[in-house]
């Protein structure tokens, strides 16, 4: 498992390609790595953590003045981005692989069906588009381009296009190609 260190650096990279203490200090005006920034610091503390206090008080006023909010249970691969654009994000307790962009208005979370309750599972390479809605115990493969507005409670395959209201799957060839970018290593 990486360290929280390398894990903050690939997430500052996805933000324009930023690293090092300068970068750091440029990131640190873009409320989507800001925001990462203190989920991943709450994460790596002590649960009853007197800094982790601190942290998730940073990270409250944070959702209240961009509207992201991360439950700090989810689990986040590393070169997590969160659009810069504040609006509503709202993520629950769910795993996410490595690499994927999140943008505004965006809910992931879970549903009830016959009487069970189920969140997503997102691989690595996933797109989301603006407001996007991923609900019920559903599985998204990796290298997948959700479209803006689509709604999606079913599973979704490896290399694919999900579009729409029902949701429409397309196969196609490493749709993620030009959207998933500046990835650390790479």
């Amino acid at each position: 498992m990486a360290s929280t260190l390398s894990i903050i650096k690939a997430d500052l990279y996805r933000h324009d390609g930023l690293k090092g203490f300068g970068g750091f200090l440029r990131g640190w005006f873009k409320p989507g790595f800001r925001y990462t920034l203190y989920f991943r610091l709450i994460q790596a503390q002590g649960k009853y953590s007197p800094f982790r206090f601190f942290l998730r008080w940073l990270k409250r006023n944070g959702r209240m003045q961009y509207g992201f909010e991360i439950d700090v249970d989810a689990q986040i691969g590393e070169g997590f981005y969160l659009s810069d654009h504040c609006g509503p994000v709202i993520i629950g307790p769910i795993k996410i692989g490595k690499h994927c962009n999140i943008a505004h208005g965006v809910t992931i979370g879970r549903s009830y069906k016959n009487g069970k309750i189920g969140r997503p599972t997102i691989g690595d390479r996933v797109w989301i588009g603006s407001g996007a809605v991923l609900v019920g115990k559903i599985t998204i493969g990796s290298n997948v381009m959700i479209a803006p507005n689509s709604f999606l409670n079913v599973d979704v395959p490896d290399h694919s296009i999900v579009l729409g209201n029902p949701a429409k799957i397309i196969s196609k060839h490493n749709p993620t190609e030009y959207y998933i970018n500046r990835i650390l290593g790479e």
